[in-house]
């Protein structure tokens, strides 16, 4: 029979097909099945309006067979088949789809589960096969037609036998090649794994001969010492699950489905801590499955890992890990999206338009923060195991894109509490304020111990205020971008202004500088370079002396990002505080009139020590330790 050309389609347009349309050739599989699919869609579609037709689904499956010697993949079905006109149309012209054609010519709503609608699947097959053969029987014909191609060069069709309705796609591999094997797409477990990746939930059986083994029955069964043999055997098994969990009703689940599901879909060996089982409809409809881990994956923090959702469009899925559908500051979610309403490209792995996309990931972003807050409201002790794994992103989010999630996740921070010495929410800390307090104080240090023993916490305390403790180096950052919380500004306890003070006590404080004016302005001159400025404490109780900062860089700020690989360091405006009702204080004065040489080593050994107090290291070790063994002797 003489060769027909493909219509209109040049041998180029169907080398981009197979070669730069999809990313990995393991869609061919996905693809011809959807098309298998889609083919007993139509069956049953045409059933609805004819009365002649009956729709058992247990008759309607597809199949998978192989060849090893033959080096040849078939992928049947039992759906409505093809009569030539339709072989030609739908497979001599490249991007013409049937289901598309169809679903207009019955008048089948736009959200109708018919899955191909691009008509460019099927040459996804030439990924790997050399010659591809459709035999074809449609329903209501008593004629069979064979359509065969090896490619660009064109196809030819002829009358052929077939006895039952329906389509066989007949693949004749490929031969390995250095760079490609195709071995992989007759061996048995990697047709299983492909099936259960992109196809696990269409709604027919796809059925494969699989090999499995036995015991031999013994020949004498008296016989208990006998070793026990096995024989291997074939039998007919359904590879896929056919119906996803996210489209059974709330009511038929319960949480050990949804734990298994999880468990064996994202390969964790402990239960989530909790699952989101929500859907929409309307403009955009979706059904999506989410979950959290009970546990940050232990590559969460670095740059391998990946975050985002699987999505499925009507079963099929077209994306492992779809970002978009996850903001940075939930990127620990897992989980499943499947809607019908994503436009997709032609090769169904990327989207055409996001603006379906941005709709479910506003509403998602809005389910999670919901349910995050019904666990911290109904299950305080469940809500801070997921804290405590998931605490970072959410800061992060705060700090993250100049602030843009801050509302979004601001009640679901939590900070150990000065008071109560356990973890409390911002809306718990501001209603328990008194009435005089102005601020929302903070601390921030390497632990709970550290930050306790601050010196700058003693007059906060002594007022009797709470104060939140930042033990995270991403803590300081996103209060900062935050800035207040239900009109209270954030304080540090190493700001140099702490709002405390009364007219009386500034009054106090003016004296203090002005009658030690020369002291701090030597003490100023020693540390020269070192801190902004030398001056009375105000905060101070018990301690001699502390180090406070001025400006939005924090010393616990300046700890953080000098301790990122890079060249640019930073320095906080550093103030040296004096506790001028400390004995320290009057052995200062006194040395300013009889001995400034000894008064220049306490000065150093005072800034030295309060960088300690901060965590910071001393300049110069060995001139510390010699001031402090000249002070001593």
């Amino acid at each position: 029979m003489a060769k027909k050309q493909f219509k209109s389609e040049s041998k180029r347009l169907l080398d981009l097909m197979i070669h730069s349309i999809y990313t990995h050739k393991e869609i061919f599989l996905r693809e011809l099945i959807s098309n298998a699919s889609d083919a007993i869609d139509k069956l049953y579609y045409r059933a609805l309006t004819d009365d002649s037709l009956s729709f058992d689904r247990e008759n309607y499956y597809i199949r998978i067979d192989v060849d090893k010697e033959a080096r040849t993949l078939t992928i049947t079905d039992t759906g409505i088949g093809m009569s030539k006109e339709e072989l030609e149309s739908n497979l001599g012209t490249i991007a013409k789809s049937g289901s598309l054609d169809f679903k207009k010519e019955h008048k089948i709503e736009e959200d109708a589960d018919i899955i191909g609608q691009f008509g460019v699947g099927f040459y996804s097959a030439f990924m790997v096969a050399d010659t591809v053969t459709v035999t074809s029987k449609q329903l209501g014909s008593n004629e069979a037609y064979q359509w065969q191609s090896s490619g660009a060069d064109g196809y030819t069709i002829e009358p052929c036998g077939k006895d039952s309705v329906g389509t066989q796609i007949v693949l004749k591999l490929k031969e390995n090649t250095e760079e490609e094997s195709y071995d992989e797409f007759l061996e048995e477990y990697r047709l299983r794994s492909i099936v259960k990746k992109y196809s696990d939930y269409i709604r027919y059986p796809i059925k494969m001969l699989v090999t499995k083994s036995r015991p031999k029955p013994k020949k004498d069964e008296n016989d208990k010492d006998e070793k026990v043999e096995y024989e291997s055997y074939q039998e007919d098994e359904i590879l896929n699950s056919m119906i996803p969990i996210w489209r059974k009703n709330k009511s038929e689940l319960t949480q050990e489905d949804y734990n298994n599901f999880y468990k064996e879909k994202f390969y964790d060996y402990e239960d989530p801590l909790l699952t989101i089982h929500t859907s929409a409809d309307g403009v955009t409809s979706y059904k999506a499955l989410l979950y959290i881990p009970a546990h940050a994956p232990f590559d969460y923090y670095t740059k391998e890992y990946e975050k985002g959702l699987q999505l499925y469009a009507n079963g099929v899925m077209i994306m492992d890990k779809c970002a978009d559908l996850l903001p940075d500051c939930f990127g620990f979610v897992k989980g499943l999206v499947d809607s019908a309403d994503l436009s997709l490209n032609i090769s169904r792995e990327i989207l055409q338009h996001d603006r379906q996309l941005k709709v479910i990931a506003n509403h998602l972003q809005k389910k999670i923060k919901s349910e995050l807050s019904n666990l911290l409201k109904n299950d305080r002790e469940k809500y801070e195991k997921f804290y405590q794994a998931f605490s970072r992103p959410l800061k992060f989010g705060i700090y993250n894109e100049f602030g843009r999630d801050k509302d979004l996740l601001k009640d679901l921070l939590m900070f150990c509490s000065s008071k109560e010495k356990k973890m409390v929410t911002l809306s718990e800390y501001v209603s328990r304020m008194p009435e005089d307090q102005k601020y929302i104080y903070y601390a921030s240090g390497e632990s709970v111990d550290k930050v306790e023993k601050l010196p700058q916490t003693e007059r906060i305390m002594d007022k009797g205020y709470e104060i939140l403790y930042f033990i995270e180096d991403v803590d300081e950052f996103a209060i900062q971008m935050l800035r207040e919380f239900e009109g209270k500004e954030f304080k540090s306890v190493s700001a140099s202004d702490l709002g405390l003070d009364n007219e009386e006590e500034k009054k106090e404080e003016e004296k203090k500088e002005t009658e030690n004016k020369e002291l701090f302005a030597f003490m100023k001159d020693v540390l020269e370079g070192k801190v902004k400025d030398v001056k009375a404490s105000t905060r101070l109780k018990t301690h001699p002396v502390c180090l406070s900062s001025e400006g939005m860089l924090s010393i616990e700020m300046e700890k953080v990002l000098n301790s990122m690989p890079t060249d640019n360091k930073v320095k906080a405006e550093r103030i040296l505080e004096i506790n001028v009702n400390h004995p320290i204080f009057d052995k200062l004065t006194d040395m300013l009139k009889t001995d400034k040489d000894k008064l220049k080593k306490y000065t150093e050994v005072l800034y030295d020590g309060a960088l300690l107090i901060e965590g910071l290291s001393v300049d110069d070790p060995v001139a510390f330790s010699n001031n402090i063994c000249d002070l001593i002797g």
